[in-house]
């Protein structure tokens, strides 16, 4: 059962013990004392199912097994969406489901995607509540690079209209007679010696780029936010241009490797009509990328009068028949190969998050990353507004109640801030209670949750919810 269910309710249910839940939770600290379950939750659907000790990890589509393994059974539990109650999930794990707000419950912390969109995640809003998303940049690098390749074939020797030219002849019974005489209709050219153009050099582009150097092309490429990781992965003859309109003014083959981003300073329709006028007429456009980056009316032009192609994995309503263009079903990451690589990585990024508070290849957080937890101390994270002044309030609680802090990271990107604190346990007798301390830092104006990492996978985490205190 989904839906809001009320604090008197989840008192009554046998299988939770209590709201307050007091666990020796490592064994070279004092005992820790938190909250759980106060007040009223969006999603405490599955309590009766519910037992703390387990972080559960709700998945859409099918994830690759050598993903989902890396997730320890005595920490973890898989629940696949429409396979039964999923309430009290703690993280996300999908592939291309189109996630709806209403979807993401109150005791999610993480949003992973296996793949390098996120078109398909309402990144925004996770960001206004507080919950970091992360893809998997590179996984599918090869499988995609693979069939860019492959299309450099397919748009150079029409290989699609033999093939469909030779089942026709084989209907008729002419396939052995007319094999030899109808092959001039499909005549093409080869690419070595020809001028690749790589839009992009990020996984994918700089790879594309390596291979095709490698077949013996020239390669020219752009990205005006070329990384020195990708960088160093160019083939040593790039030629690099400072616009796209020069990168592709030369160029017989064209790849697209960049992100599509909606709004103003966008990429939607950024291959238009003046780019698409300095393009040779006889140039190949390879997009693997997304079919919202080209401007299709302006590359329907360009295909009627010239001998141009287009090859693309993305359907287009203008050119899914047009004679000059290849339109596939979206094969780039469909390889099992790279399925199991994206799901691996995207379950080592959420176990890390989970576990130690690190993030990496989140596209709406900041990289951040503390040393291993000194002996000692127990770990708290905390996530808030990017704005002046909320580091020195949050440490000022922790000074207040008499907690030391032993190291401290903090990150910021765009409007949100992440922290992980290392707190000093010693002096301490027994119990350290961090419901107040927990409680004042996730109630101070501008911050959004706070994990205590403490040991218990589940547990720990608060929520500070348009003024109201979750735990």
């Amino acid at each position: 059962m989904l839906g809001r269910i009320s604090a008197s309710y989840i008192r009554s249910q046998p299988s939770v013990a209590a709201f307050r839940i007091n666990i020796r939770a490592l064994s070279d600290v004092p005992d820790v004392e938190v909250e759980n379950y106060r007040n009223e939750w969006k999603t405490y659907g599955d309590i009766e199912n519910y037992t703390p000790g387990k972080f559960t990890i709700q998945t859409f589509n099918k994830i690759s097994t050598k993903g989902l393994k890396l997730f320890e059974e005595d920490k973890y539990e898989i629940r696949a969406t429409g396979e039964g109650n999923v309430g009290n999930a703690h993280a996300v794990l999908l592939r291309s489901h189109k996630l709806q707000e209403s979807e993401i419950m109150h005791t999610v912390r993480a949003i992973a995607r296996c793949g390098a969109g996120t078109n398909n995640i309402p990144v925004a809003r996770c960001t206004e509540l507080g919950i970091p998303v992360f893809n998997t940049p590179g996984a599918n690098a090869n499988a995609v690079k693979e069939l860019v390749i492959a299309g450099m074939f397919l748009g150079s020797r029409r290989v699609i209209d033999g093939i469909n030219h030779m089942k026709e002849l084989g209907r008729q019974g002419l396939a052995k007679e007319r094999v030899e005489k109808d092959k001039s209709k499909f005549g093409g050219r080869e690419i070595m010696g020809k001028t690749l153009a790589v839009i992009g050099l990020g996984h994918i582009g700089a790879s594309t780029a390596r291979d095709a150097a490698a077949l013996g092309m020239d390669v020219i490429g752009y990205d005006p936010a070329l990384s020195i990781s990708s960088a160093l992965k160019l083939p040593n003859k790039i030629a690099l241009k400072d616009s796209i309109g020069a990168a592709v003014a030369n160029a017989d083959y064209i790849s697209i490797n960049i992100p599509y981003i909606k709004g103003e300073n966008g990429t939607h329709g950024i291959i238009g009509k003046d780019v698409i006028r300095v393009m040779k007429p006889n140039a190949v456009l390879l997009n693997f990328a997304r079919g919202e980056l080209v401007d299709s009316e302006a590359m329907k032009e360009f295909l009627d009068n010239g001998d141009g192609r287009y090859v693309s994995d993305f359907p287009d309503d203008l050119l899914w028949d047009h004679q000059n263009a290849i339109i596939l079903p979206h094969l780039g990451a469909s390889t099992a190969e790279a399925e199991d690589a994206a799901a691996a990585m995207a379950a080592e990024t959420i176990k890390c998050y989970l576990e130690n508070g690190t993030i990496k290849n989140s596209v709406n957080f900041p990289a951040t990353s503390l040393p291993n937890r000194p002996e000692g101390a127990i770990r708290m994270t905390v996530i808030n507004k990017n704005q002046p002044g909320m580091l020195a309030r949050i440490t000022e609680i922790f000074a207040e109640s008499g907690l030391n802090i032993f190291q401290q990271v903090n990150q910021s990107k765009g409007g949100v801030a992440y922290n992980v604190l290392d707190i000093d346990t010693s002096g301490h007798k027994d119990v350290i209670s961090f419901k107040k301390v927990q409680e004042k830092i996730t109630m101070l104006d501008g911050v959004m949750s706070s994990r205590i990492l403490y040991g218990t996978p589940g547990t720990g985490y608060a929520k500070n919810l348009e003024g109201q205190y979750f735990v």
